[in-house]
């Protein structure tokens, strides 16, 4: 039973990882037609308001930039990147950011009050969704009416 749940949650995050990539896509989208036009960026250097635009959301959502992680992981970064280690609430989150920034800076709002919203909207979301997650997990287990029910009630009430 706890395999089969395992296996629901990994099919769970690859949708989520999938959504969060195609959102991605709407935000480069909105970077390559209103900010890439107004920069006076060489072709080869195009690609650094990708990843500033991606950074946003990184620090937004995470509190640090892709670069910081990989610093900070060099195992890991070899062949992932933050987002691959994200939570199925964070990636949930990041796909709704990616869409906001891209509405934003389709609107001309600036780096400075775009992250500003992004990050109200992250703490917001999250916090709404690890919430409701948590009351999940105690109607779960109080559905388990075993003594390891109430210790998964004690353990969902401390998290």
């Amino acid at each position: 039973m706890k395999e089969e749940e395992n296996k629901s949650r990994q099919i769970e995050w690859n949708a989520k990882r999938f959504l969060s990539k195609n959102n991605y896509l709407i935000q480069t989208d909105a970077v390559k037609n209103y900010l890439l036009p107004k920069m006076n960026y060489r072709k080869n250097l195009q690609w650094l308001t990708y990843a500033e635009e991606a950074d946003i959301l990184n620090v937004a959502l995470f509190g640090f930039t892709a670069k910081a992680w990989r610093e900070a992981n060099p195992e890991l970064a070899k062949k992932n990147n933050v987002r691959d280690f994200a939570t199925i609430n964070e990636l949930t989150v990041l796909s709704n950011l990616e869409s906001h920034n891209a509405q934003m800076i389709k609107e001309g709002k600036g780096k400075e009050e775009r992250f500003k919203s992004l990050q109200e909207i992250a703490e917001y979301q999250l916090n709404v969704l690890n919430t409701a997650e948590q009351i999940k997990r105690i109607e779960i287990c109080s559905n388990d009416l075993t003594a390891s029910g109430a210790l998964c009630v004690e353990e969902s009430l401390r998290e």
